[in-house]
């Protein structure tokens, strides 16, 4: 499949369109210094790995516009301290720029984080990102602690990047997340990448928790195949999670084109009955419709 086939892909499942809940736009200043981390394949990533898309902001979100791409995330995510406000303020005004962008922002362990993420969600804010292998920090970090409980009480869903791939680090692993939803079981946390390499200790976690998710990105790729199959025994439970699944990308910062992430989803049949075409649907637009609304209302079919 390649990208002009998209809209074809979904209209044959009969949805609306594709809601791609991990999608980056960043300040362009910022966006530059992350690519040049991806083109030098540094420690944090381990390998190579050349970016497919790279055109101006405006050149990108009409790339997922012509994929059908209804609705997208910015998610940005801070570094160091200091730079979440910055972050934000441009995710808001990229937000207010274009309607089909979830409204995003992140946060950090610094003083004062509980009162800016509680300003974030009183204004607004539909989706959160947190990536603890670049930030460095962990999850249970004490000064996060009136953020979490913010954010529990709100159930705002967070993209939570604590999976040890690609390169993990002291603050990656499932423990981190499971010493966390001990405190706060309620939090609605979506795990990037299926929680990759931890793939079962992350499933597991979803399994157990109400409002834990897992999103797709990049899994079932064959970039990310080639570093460590997803296991053939967990494909059962996958397809058991029902909503708990939402489709994410990585676009723009993917080697590949965006509709392999579509054709890895589909060829996953071949693999378990179960993951059919109801589960595809589920995936690529209910199960996100339900947890963020659907633009307009369309639940689709």
């Amino acid at each position: 499949m390649i990208d002009e086939d998209v809209p074809a892909w979904w209209q044959a499942l009969g949805l609306p369109g594709l809601y791609d809940v991990h999608v980056h736009f960043l300040p362009p200043r910022i966006e530059a210094a992350v690519w040049r981390q991806f083109d030098a394949a540094g420690p944090k990533l381990g390998r190579p790995w050349p970016i497919r898309y790279r055109g101006t902001l405006e050149e990108r979100v009409a790339q997922l516009r012509a994929l059908g791409v209804r609705r997208f995330s910015a998610l940005p995510y801070a570094h160091k301290p200091g730079v979440a406000a910055y972050l934000n303020d441009w995710a808001a005004d990229f937000a207010a720029a274009h309607p089909d962008c979830l409204r995003s922002a992140t946060f950090y362990p610094e003083p004062g984080v509980g009162e800016q993420v509680g300003a974030l969600v009183d204004s607004g804010v539909e989706v959160f990102k947190l990536h603890a292998q670049v930030g460095e920090f962990a999850l249970d970090d004490p000064l996060l602690e009136p953020a979490w409980e913010r954010l529990e009480a709100s159930r705002t869903p967070i993209v939570v990047h604590v999976g040890s791939g690609p390169v993990g680090n002291e603050f990656t692993g499932p423990d981190h997340l499971r010493r966390l939803l001990d405190r706060h079981p309620d939090l609605a946390v979506v795990v990037a990448h299926l929680g990759a390499p931890e793939y079962a200790d992350f499933l597991a976690l979803a399994e157990q928790h109400e409002h834990t998710r897992l999103d797709t990105t990049m899994v079932f790729t064959d970039f990310f195949e080639s570093d460590g199959p997803y296991p053939d025994e967990l494909l059962p439970r996958l397809a058991a999670l029902g909503d708990k699944v939402l489709l994410g990308s990585d676009f723009p910062t993917i080697p590949y084109p965006y509709a392999h992430q579509l054709e890895a989803l589909e060829r996953l049949h071949d693999r378990c009955g179960d993951l059919d075409e109801a589960w595809l649907r589920r995936v690529c637009w209910h199960n996100a419709a339900g947890l963020f609304g659907a633009p307009d209302g369309d639940l689709g079919p």
